[in-house]
């Protein structure tokens, strides 16, 4: 069956139905979205924040500022929020939080991220970005228009998304209104804005350009379900059982109750976070309606592979790229994705990596002071990755302005 075939366009699966989707075995249950419904989502999306972005751009953006050069749209609407009624609204959306943030449960799914360090980044990393990104051929329409997952830029946006995560997990301060994973996920938030406002004005004069009726709408709700789900539920319930590595009931609420609070700050619906029936329940649906790999998304996930192969800091070959995102996303999807299929070697050293990460987490979650010790050493480790420019990390801090090319024939990736 190919890829076109094996995504869903049958009838909503019926109460109490198992259903299998890309290897993955589930019972279908109320909190399950119909087709209906998941359809719905992707024509709406964040329209606040584009306000915002409009009135922000229109109306406080420096006066020395160039065209051609995104504004600090978090910086401006801090300073000027109290001068627009949108940009109050939004504030006060992002800073009168709702009673459900627990401020020592955000802390204890901060601590998550760090206790599963390597065993979370490899998920992340092989299931959430390139296993995601290479299967979702609407997401991949929108990327691909971007320029930004050429194969020069890719690795820039993946540790990008790697100071995202670590900017919101970094602590509590980091992560509370005006903190700097605050800020950045309302930089994150603008910019998905930025990005939607200008592929639907190049559609505007252009129809082939971009379809909103086939693709939805760039970076609509279900996308951005999608990416927080990416950061949760897809690591809670695939990523890490996929390593041996099973979290504990508190631990599950916890860390949805990190991600739900970011995708708050994000523009995204969290209802669909609100508890762990409802957060598996997206990841399954994406699973059925958004995993579709096409040509476009292929070669996003080749460029991605490409990107960090035989670079620092792990210095990785490609056939074990390979065989990790095999064992993440399993065989079926990876065919898909023409993933090729490493030798019995490399299945055996993953299997290895596999059992040492599982045995690793167990024993330093049992032992309190191990524990700290893990949370506390990734958490210096990352942030050196991510920066340090001798294992070609980022040099600085990203503000997330995206500077890349615009991609005006589709299809065509830019490779600059």
């Amino acid at each position: 069956m190919s890829a076109q075939q094996k995504q869903h366009h049958g009838p909503t699966p019926g109460q109490g139905e198992v259903h299998v989707t890309w290897g993955h075995r589930f019972r279908w249950t109320a909190d399950h979205l119909s087709r209906e419904e998941y359809n719905r989502l992707r024509m709406t999306y964040d329209e606040l924040a584009e306000d915002c972005l409009d009135i922000l751009e229109s109306k406080f953006a420096p006066a020395h500022a160039k065209p051609s050069s995104p504004i600090d749209a978090y910086a401006l609407l801090e300073k000027h929020h109290a001068e627009d009624p949108t940009l109050s609204r939004l504030w006060s959306e992002v800073t009168e939080l709702p009673p459900w943030v627990d401020w020592e449960q955000i802390a204890r799914g901060q601590d998550l991220y760090y206790r599963y360090g390597a065993a979370t980044l490899t998920a992340l990393a092989y299931q959430s970005l390139i296993g995601g990104t290479g299967s979702s051929g609407d997401v991949s329409e929108v990327l691909t228009r971007t320029g930004g997952f050429a194969v020069k830029a890719a690795r820039r946006r993946l540790l990008e998304t790697q100071q995202f995560s670590l900017q919101v997990t970094e602590s509590l301060a980091s992560v509370r209104p005006g903190g700097a994973g605050f800020a950045t996920a309302l930089r994150v938030r603008f910019l998905h804005a930025r990005v939607r406002r200008r592929i639907m004005q190049l559609a505007a004069t252009r129809p082939s350009y971009y379809s909103a009726e086939k693709h939805g709408v760039p970076v609509n709700d279900a996308d951005s379900i999608g990416t927080i789900a990416a950061f949760s539920s897809n690591l809670i319930w695939g990523g890490l059982p996929r390593q041996g590595i099973y979290l504990r009931p508190q631990e599950i609420l916890d860390y949805l109750a990190l991600w739900r609070l970011v995708g708050l700050y994000m523009g995204v619906p969290t209802d669909h976070f609100a508890t762990p029936e409802k957060a598996k329940a997206i990841m399954e649906i994406n699973l059925l309606y958004s995993y579709n790999p096409t040509p476009t998304s292929k070669m996003l996930a080749w460029n991605m592979i490409r990107a960090l192969e035989l670079e620092p800091p792990f210095y990785a070959s490609r056939a074990l790229i390979e065989v990790n995102l095999r064992w993440l996303n399993g065989n079926e999807l990876a065919d898909a994705m023409d993933i090729s299929r490493p030798t019995p070697y490399y299945w055996a050293l993953r299997a290895g990596q596999t059992v040492y990460f599982a045995a690793m987490c167990y024993i330093n979650r049992s032992i309190p002071l191990f524990d700290r010790w893990q949370i506390r050493t990734f958490r210096r480790e990352l942030w050196s990755m991510v920066l340090d420019e001798k294992k070609n990390g980022l040099g600085r801090l990203s503000v997330f302005d995206f500077k890349y090319s615009w991609c005006h024939v589709p299809g065509v990736l830019h490779n600059s």
